[in-house]
């Protein structure tokens, strides 16, 4: 009898150890999904606005159409995807102050990062006014680049409006404050609907109606969390007006910034260069146009771990901030296993999906057959991008763009888009090549970042974003930042 209490008391600490790692992993699991899920939303409501203006823009004739979808894609590429990453500084800069509870570097760090934003929006908008000229020296048909340039003209107001909703959205997503800007999202998306209709039907402004009601629909979200940030109790402490402090050390937000644009971009390009390389295949009708639906089914599911993504940026930076190294890395393994799993059920979906999914674009037989056989490969790259996204999460919460701009100009231009030249040019596989190029490219940037986060020294992160938060705190006393 005493030899069983015996190892019943060994046994004993055994299992309370595994009992309350269980737990801690399930408040982890807890934590992550609500934040991921009004982030999934926002991403897909915000996704939704350029859907929406291009399907009204549709009823208008084949020109219009090609001049928007042309337009939306240089905006993207030229302006949108930019600033996007730019902003995603504020991941880095106000999750980690949020965590070490020094909450008023937030509205800091947000009204330095709109100070930037801006002034980076001004030239974005000089290309935007020049890109029928821009689009017609890249080679493109020269009635389709001036409807594109038409388009872009009337864009610009929206580009600094988004330049100011993405900074807010940062703000606000670092405190773990995610349901405003779903139901911002959400009020935005109807009222789209609406000024859409009016804009393009009603007053005879046709396809430059949709690009003013983007623009519209851009500055009503970016007011609705202004607004909010002005006057909700949840943010009296991060925000305590304008203050001078913002115009001050500007370069130490741009040392984060630009390799975060750099970090983004250089992904967001590589997809869009796949639609490029297509239009120089044999049959380029057909190779663009199945490309084009496979990275718009891309971009929709992609929704999903982009949400995880974001919720893990915040609980990896908070976390840090905080000085919990061993909390950062185990929000970080969780939401791996999470998007693991999301990737291996969607890829599923995908695949018993494949010989319907066609119709929704095209009701040509041979579309919609090369459209099954390219989300065989779109169910592998999702998988990818998933863990990619959360790794890349993960980097921006530790404030790792620099290497994340490294891994990903190794692993798109240097390995991923030249071996799909190779494939779909030498080997004559075609779209499929060029989709089998980005998956190997999404492989190696998930291995690469995987690499180095496995070898990552947590309790060094953490001394870090102490260091980061200290020396941002130490020039904020150093200066007068009396509100404005």
């Amino acid at each position: 009898m005493d030899i069983q209490e015996r190892e019943l008391d060994l046994e004993s600490p055994l299992i309370t150890e595994s009992k309350n790692r269980r737990n801690e992993i399930l408040v982890e699991v807890k934590k992550l999904l609500v934040l991921a899920g009004p982030l999934m939303s926002v991403n897909f409501l915000l996704y939704c606005l350029q859907v929406i203006s291009i399907m009204f823009v549709g009823h208008l004739g084949e020109l219009a159409l090609s001049g928007a979808s042309m337009a939306t894609s240089f905006a993207s590429v030229t302006g949108l995807s930019l600033l996007m990453g730019m902003g995603s500084a504020l991941d880095t800069l106000c999750g980690q102050s949020y965590g070490a509870m020094q909450y008023h570097m937030l509205g800091i760090h947000m009204q330095r990062a709109m100070l930037v934003l801006l002034l980076a929006s001004v030239p974005l908008a000089c290309i935007w006014a020049n890109a029928g000229y821009i689009l017609v020296l890249l080679g493109q048909d020269p009635e389709i680049a001036a409807e594109a340039g038409s388009y872009a003209r009337y864009m610009i107001p929206s580009i600094f409006a988004y330049a100011l909703l993405q900074c807010h959205i940062r703000f606000l997503q670092a405190q773990n404050n995610v349901l405003p800007m779903m139901f911002s999202a959400g009020i935005t998306t109807l009222l789209h609907l609406f000024s859409c209709w009016i804009l393009v039907f009603k007053s005879g402004l046709g396809n430059k109606g949709a690009a003013l009601a983007n623009a519209i629909s851009y500055w009503i979200n970016f007011l609705l969390l202004a607004l909010y940030v002005r006057i909700s109790p949840s943010c009296k402490s991060t925000w305590s007006g304008f203050s001078k402090e913002a115009f001050q050390d500007t370069w130490k937000y741009l040392r984060l910034a630009i390799p975060s644009a750099a970090m983004f971009c250089l992904e967001i390009w590589s997809f869009e260069m796949m639609v490029l390389l297509a239009g120089l295949l044999p049959n380029p009708k057909l190779e663009t146009s199945v490309l084009s639906i496979s990275l718009n089914t891309c971009a929709m599911v992609y929704m999903i771990p982009l949400g995880l993504s974001g919720a893990t940026s915040i609980r990896v930076s908070n976390e840090l901030g905080a000085g919990r190294p061993q909390a950062a890395r185990l929000a970080a393994c969780t939401a791996v296993f999470l998007v693991a799993t999301e990737g291996v059920v969607a890829a599923i979906v995908l695949i018993l999906v494949r010989k319907l999914w066609g119709y929704c674009y095209s009701t040509e037989e041979e579309v919609v057959g090369y459209v099954a056989e390219m989300l065989v490969f779109l169910a592998g790259s999702h998988f990818l991008d998933g863990i990619q996204s959360v790794l890349s999460g993960t980097a921006r919460g530790c404030g790792w763009q620099k290497i994340g701009a490294v891994v990903n100009l190794g692993a798109y231009y240097l390995f991923g888009i030249p071996a799909g030249v190779v494939l779909a040019f030498v080997y004559h596989f075609g779209g499929k090549g060029l989709w089998l190029g980005i998956t190997l490219a999404l492989f190696a940037q998930a291995l690469l970042l995987l690499i180095v986060t496995l070898r990552t020294n947590w309790e060094k992160q953490a001394k870090k974003a102490a260091n980061r938060v200290t020396s941002e705190l130490a020039n904020n006393n150093n200066n007068n930042n009396d509100p404005v």
